[in-house]
């Protein structure tokens, strides 16, 4: 799975789930303050991430510094990188 897989699956995940229009999932998009979302948002975030790519996220230090959907692809590609990934990602 490369960069681009990872963006395109990240994007529309969110996009389902919290009724985003897909332009506004930019890179620089911030979670809160640009999308909307809140802290229970986060945690749906969190259940649809793992569900998309078939893998836990329990790295609680890791995502508490995710500011960004930007910042979201790069959790996502290290994950990859570290081959934590299931087999949906």
């Amino acid at each position: 799975m490369n960069h681009s897989d990872i963006e395109k699956t990240v994007n529309a995940a969110l996009s389902e789930e919290f009724e985003l229009d897909p332009e506004s999932l930019t890179p620089s998009a911030r979670i809160r303050e640009d999308l909307g979302l809140d802290s229970l948002d986060i945690v749906d975030m969190v259940i649809v991430l793992e569900k998309a790519f078939g893998c836990k996220l329990h790295n609680k230090e890791s995502l508490a510094k995710i500011r960004t959907v930007g910042d979201i692809h790069a959790f996502i590609a290290a994950l990859r990188d570290q081959g934590a990934l299931g087999e949906s990602g």
